[in-house]
């Protein structure tokens, strides 16, 4: 019987993750060119969110499926469809087009990060996993940094149609990998999909996710607020009722039974939550407060991208001999030191000390995010560590959209505030100031006071996180008693 390559599938499922990850950021930089082009401005912001959303919706399902019909099946018709996506996107010709063919690239992005771990769980044992995890989960850190660069190269030199193009070959090739050189061996289950179990998930998913996405906009009053909650708390009541009577469900109501994995998950979504404010404020400090160019400002955050794969190394020694919540604890702390220093230093503070703070929440996040994956993996039996896998995913995905929303709350509010408090300044000269090259356009003797403002806003940015980090540790207290390590527990 034909064994799978293990090392060929690795690289392959890297290319995969990196091709997804590069995504979003590359389309940030090319949005300006974009909406110059298709005319479309007003609907900017969804080219983003129907991304994130189809993609949420999505990944349960893939989960369930690469538990039923197999890993391969579901990681190769999930390339399929985003690369379908990315070619129809690279030829639309209205943003209207182009958000409907977003929608389609974010379903077929949706298999590919939990898929992914879960085929890394399928071909590596469990000590061997975190290493590898975490090498794969550095894509996104990676892409971080090259998606700019490259994004603006190819609108440079091509045009920014060729940004969905680029996934064309790419995506061709790693289908191509993981056709030839992954076999799976265990036996398939007959087909089988809670139908109404997806529609009333998707449903509670599109209302929490759509809510605090307009939310964040400021586009929502209370009573649309009001309503969508009350539609998705509606819905994921449904969802349940529906799980406990169905013979086969999309995700088992028993794995909630497991404090472990409900801890892990919660961790998950808390401090990816803090990743996003800290990954979207970070270089908004390097610009607006220190005048850097975007291009310079992107590489504050380098050091935890490299940081990360380092965390994720230390995580698979630990996970042998300490307890997750031994572990986890240690790498929260590293996070809140950093999310408390971002909290204190001074506007002026030179540009190499961020490297020193990215560097220590890198290293947490890494140490975090391996944990929580390899955990919540171990935790479940074979059959179900794609559902497992997938809803770890989920889980990452709802904390950053609902923090985003949070956050950029906290940051309008009290930008507002400052302007107001100020004569003579505006929420649009606040916007001009984040941007170096339109802040030379700004009032020189207003400068100091604008400043001001936005060192008040980000201030209270990284206190808000630092706070996310404190309730991290208050869930993680949850879990107190499982004192196994990873070993153990597979002994």
């Amino acid at each position: 019987m034909k064994q799978t390559n293990v090392k060929v599938v690795t690289i392959a499922v890297f290319v995969a993750t990196f091709m997804s990850a590069v995504e979003g950021t590359i389309v940030s930089t090319a949005m300006p060119t974009i909406v110059g082009d298709l005319k479309g401005v007003a609907l900017m912001n969804w080219v983003f969110s129907i991304f994130l959303l189809t993609s949420a919706i999505a990944t349960p399902i893939y989960g369930k499926l690469a538990d039923t019909v197999g890993r391969k099946l579901v990681f190769l018709v999930g390339l399929f469809i985003f690369v379908l996506g990315s070619t129809l996107s690279g030829m639309s010709h209205s943003m209207e087009t182009l958000i409907a063919w977003r929608a389609l690239q974010g379903i077929g992005a949706g298999a590919i990060m939990p898929v992914s771990f879960t085929i890394l769980a399928d071909i590596y044992p469990v000590e061997q996993r975190a290493r590898v995890m975490g090498l794969n989960g550095s894509a996104w850190g990676i892409a971080a940094v090259v998606a700019p660069l490259l994004g603006g190269f190819i609108v440079d030199q091509l045009s920014w149609h060729w940004i969905f193009f680029i996934n064309i070959p790419i995506g061709i090739v790693t289908m191509g990998l993981i056709w030839f050189f992954l076999n799976e061996h265990t036996a398939r289950k007959a087909f089988t999909m809670d139908w109404a179990g997806c529609l009333w998930l998707s449903v509670g998913l599109l209302a929490v996710m759509l809510t605090f996405q307009l939310l964040g906009e400021g586009d929502l009053n209370i009573i649309w607020v009001i309503a969508g909650l009350i539609v998705a708390i509606a819905a994921f009541w449904a969802f349940i009722r529906r799980e406990k009577r169905t013979d086969d469900p999309l995700i088992p109501m028993e794995l909630f039974g497991n404090r472990t994995f409900v801890v892990q998950n919660l961790i998950a979504a808390l401090l990816s939550g803090f990743i996003m404010g800290f990954e979207v404020y970070l270089p908004t400090w390097t610009q607006g407060l220190l005048g850097l160019k975007a291009s310079e400002a992107g590489f504050a955050i380098t050091p935890s991208s490299l940081m990360w794969i380092v965390g994720s190394f230390i995580a698979g020694k630990l996970l042998m001999k300490r307890s997750p919540y031994q572990i986890v604890n240690i790498s929260l702390t590293l996070v809140l030191i950093g999310a408390v220093i971002m909290a204190v230093i001074p506007a002026t503070t030179p540009f190499w000390s961020f490297f020193v703070i990215a560097a220590i929440c890198g290293t947490g996040f890494g140490i975090t995010i391996t944990t929580t994956t390899v955990t919540v993996q171990s935790k479940v039996p074979v059959a179900e560590i794609g559902v497992a896998t997938s809803f770890n995913t989920l889980a990452r995905t709802l904390g950053q959209t609902v923090m985003v929303a949070v956050l950029g709350i906290v940051m309008n509010v009290t930008m507002a505030r400052g302007v107001a408090s100020h004569p003579g300044t505006s929420m649009a000269m606040m916007n001009k100031l984040i941007n170096p090259q339109t802040a030379k356009s700004l009032p020189a003797h207003l400068l100091p006071t604008l400043h001001g403002i936005l060192y008040q806003g980000l201030h209270l940015i990284f206190i808000t996180g630092a706070c996310l980090i404190v309730v991290s540790f208050l869930v993680n207290l949850l879990d107190r008693r499982g004192t196994q390590s990873l070993s153990d527990h597979q002994a």
